[in-house]
């Protein structure tokens, strides 16, 4: 009987140290990628910066006709960015797919502010891919607004996705960043 029982106690031993082994190793193999588009190279730099501190996977949106000076002209109403902004229903395409979406457990999207909220071409991203289980974190560039309306926007319009805490990276020192990227994960 004593014997039965000291082998119950080292198979429980064993099954107890390989479920906390499992745990352990699952959250290390978090598999995390940098999604952005950048329509003028200031979201891409950030976006690079970010992937290389997280140790991340790095990803471009690219839309599949490229954006043009004139297009980006945020002053006159009858440009492309302008009147994509003002439609709510505007999803501009994407050229290409990420094959590997599943393989992602948290997220990070970035994107340029564009009349203080993110580009309609993020929701075109969003809608592409299923989010479930992920984490996802948004990040972004501006020349003068915050992030703050661009996240309530997004949690709003998918209330389904669990959204952390977005940042703005302008100018945001690699301690900075590494700092953020620490509490997300």
């Amino acid at each position: 009987m004593k014997k039965i029982i000291m082998i119950l106690s080292v198979l429980l031993a064993i099954s107890l140290s390989a479920c906390s082994q499992k745990k352990t190793a699952t959250k290390m193999e978090q598999k995390v990628l940098v999604a952005y588009f950048s329509a003028t190279g200031t979201t891409k730099a950030a976006a690079r910066q970010l992937a290389e501190v997280a140790g991340a996977d790095l990803y471009e949106i690219k839309p599949e006709q490229p954006y043009t000076d004139a297009d980006l002209d945020w002053q006159n109403k009858q440009s492309r960015s302008s009147v994509e902004m003002q439609d709510k229903h505007s999803r501009p395409a994407i050229s290409g797919k990420l094959q590997n979406m599943n393989e992602y457990n948290v997220v990070y999207v970035g994107f340029p502010i564009w009349w203080y909220t993110a580009p309609t071409i993020i929701n075109t991203f969003l809608e592409t891919y299923d989010f479930k289980g992920k984490t996802v974190i948004p990040f972004a560039t501006s020349g003068g607004s915050s992030i703050q309306k661009a996240c309530a926007d997004l949690a709003a319009a998918y209330p389904e996705i669990n959204w952390k805490e977005g940042k703005l990276l302008n100018r945001t020192s690699k301690v900075d960043l590494q700092k953020w990227v620490e509490r997300n994960r």
